[in-house]
């Protein structure tokens, strides 16, 4: 029993003497473990330190970071080079399409030879059968036949069915393949056109957008029959390049939805409704829906470039005993001499005679009795008729002022004779000669202006008018110099300027 006792306490003594020797023997590990951890953290931080204060060191580790970055990065998109200004619109890129027909031709193409520039100009005058060639046909745009319509449906039984053909010029002119072309012009060969306002108007423009561009009627009945919305085609419009594409891809299937329409401007703004494109209204084109004399709307023109007069064949000759062709060729000068001012309208005052005058320049000078107001001279004299003779004044879609009957309240007129230009002033010189008719005598107490035969004008050019915001031009009657001859002169408006009545 006692042996077997000393065993079991042998046995358990060495069991903890194995535990106390273990314990004993793992501490010290645990201890230089820890202190080599120390040491080599010691270590690196002082190399990490030593590193980053040489800066040779500290660029080699950004330029390394950075070609990293810039491997992972795409490489950088080169900017495109820079492009000069836009090359101005010029009347090589307008392309006319002028509706005719045979039967007027040999008449109405006289209209179209005081405008035309064949060295300058492009387009095509489209007729309905072809017509004898003449010794003048260099001086006018090449004349060509419009495809046959017959397929088409036409129902409006006050209307002519050559509307369709007419609608068709825009497209067919496209398909002809004119070249660097950003506008087609469309217009009738009863239509004077002034060619450098055209450019000027349109040079407002972007030629790559979608523009559709012209004018009212002046009659509000038209308008109401026809549209507010629509450009009324004999005064002319104007169809961007890109939109003359898409008008053509559609227009024949367009043509079959419209059988009962009327005449070619409204199947054009048909066309142009279901595109989504509206008018883009200019008042410089003009459709004239009036009969009588233009003398009212053309000595108080709009604040904006004139660019064409329609129903020439309608309207009086607008110069007095001549004929229309003859009237037309008159302000070719003037409007040579500076077109972006033709038939613009000025107002002034001889204060010391209380006289009114009214320069259309390039057209007339009118000299009233009294002082009126710039707001009532800029309103047409009623000298014409609505397109709708039963209309009253009210017919019109603009406001205008009654002709006056008393003797006393008439306006003289005098009209262009001539103009010059003087190079050494640079400065245009136009003379105005009094149309003198037959009236009663006034018997006011105050100066005649009867006694004054010729009005001479000064101005001088101003291509750029338009550029800017449009402003009327103003005018100051100059000292006396020769007896019955009055002298005006116009110039931009300064800052300060303001047309006093008193």
């Amino acid at each position: 029993m006692k042996s077997n006792r000393k065993v079991e306490e042998n046995f358990l003594w060495d069991q903890i003497m194995k535990k106390h020797f273990s314990i004993a023997w793992t501490f010290p590990k645990l201890l230089v473990s820890s202190v080599l951890l120390i040491s080599i953290i010691c270590i690196f931080y002082n190399l990490s330190f030593s590193n980053a204060s040489n800066p040779s060191n500290h660029r080699s580790n950004i330029i390394n970071t950075l070609h990293v970055v810039d491997q992972a990065m795409p490489p950088p998109v080169s900017s495109p080079p820079k492009l000069g200004p836009p090359e101005k619109t010029t009347l090589h890129h307008l392309v006319f399409g002028i509706a005719a027909s045979a039967r007027l031709w040999e008449h109405r193409k006289n209209y179209i030879k005081l405008w035309w520039k064949s060295q300058e100009m492009r387009g095509t005058v489209w007729l309905d059968k072809a017509v004898a060639n003449r010794s003048d046909d260099h001086l006018l745009p090449p004349v060509k036949i419009s495809c046959d319509t017959s397929k088409f449906k036409y129902k409006n039984l006050k209307g002519h069915r050559s509307a369709i053909r007419i609608s068709r010029i825009v497209s067919e002119t496209l398909r002809l393949g004119f070249e660097d072309v950003r506008w087609f012009v469309m217009g009738d060969d009863d239509t004077y056109f002034v060619p450098e306002n055209l450019v000027r108007v349109l040079s407002k423009y972007d030629h790559n957008q979608l523009y559709y561009i012209g004018s009212l009627s002046e009659s509000h009945l038209q308008n109401i029959h026809f549209s507010y919305g629509m450009a009324y085609g004999g005064g002319g419009f104007a169809i961007s390049y890109p939109l003359a594409k898409a008008l053509a891809k559609m227009q024949d299937r367009c043509i079959q939805r419209y059988p009962g329409l009327y005449g070619s401007d409204d199947r054009i703004h048909a066309f142009m409704a279901e595109l989504g494109i509206p008018l883009t209204k200019e008042p410089g084109f003009h459709q004239y829906d009036v009969y009588g004399s233009l003398l009212g709307l053309l000595s108080a023109h709009p604040v904006a470039p004139l660019i064409s007069i329609h129903h020439l064949d309608v309207v009086e000759p607008i110069f007095p005993n001549v004929n229309r062709v003859q009237a037309l060729q008159r302000p070719r000068v003037p409007i040579k001499l500076d077109s972006a001012a033709i038939m613009q309208q000025s107002v002034c005052y001889d204060k010391t005679r209380s006289w009114t005058i009214s320069v259309s320049w390039g057209y007339t000078v009118q000299i009233y009795r009294g002082i009126f107001s710039v707001r009532e001279m800029e309103m047409p004299d009623r000298t014409f008729l609505n397109w709708y003779k039963r209309a009253d004044y009210t017919g019109f879609s603009f406001n205008t002022r009654p002709v006056a009957r008393h003797a006393c309240q008439k306006p003289f007129v005098f009209y262009l004779s001539n103009a010059l230009y003087n190079k050494n002033t640079n400065q245009t010189a136009s003379e105005y000669v009094q149309d003198r008719l037959p009236s009663s005598e006034c018997k006011w107490n105050m100066a005649n202006p009867s006694r004054i035969e010729r009005v001479q004008v000064y101005k001088k050019p101003d291509p750029h008018l338009w550029d800017k915001a449009p402003r009327r031009n103003c005018c100051r009657v100059l000292p006396r110099k020769k007896k019955g001859t009055m002298a005006i002169d116009v110039r931009v408006c300064g800052e300060d300027d303001v047309i006093e009545l008193q």
